[in-house]
């Protein structure tokens, strides 16, 4: 299991840098999330898995950041 401290979160620092943001808390009635937006629009938004820890859906939202800044296709698992 990952720890927090050990994380390599390259693609959200890249977010961060350039003035994005990620939430992350508890959202009702969808559950625990992870948010990640830039100036413009989000980018990723995942549900946090039942038996997910903190920093597995750090790193799930981190792949997703890139995948949106690479590709355009952003994540949805709230809005379903």
């Amino acid at each position: 299991m990952a720890h927090i401290t050990d994380l390599d979160l390259p693609n959200i620092e890249e977010l961060l840098a350039g003035e994005g943001s990620i939430d992350i808390g508890y959202k009702y009635p969808v559950g625990e999330v992870a948010v990640a937006t830039d100036q413009h629009q989000a980018l990723a938004m995942l549900r946090r898995r039942d038996t997910e820890s903190l920093a597995e859906t750090l790193l799930r939202l981190d792949a997703a950041v890139a995948t949106a800044m690479e590709h355009g296709e952003f994540t949805d698992e709230i809005n379903r």
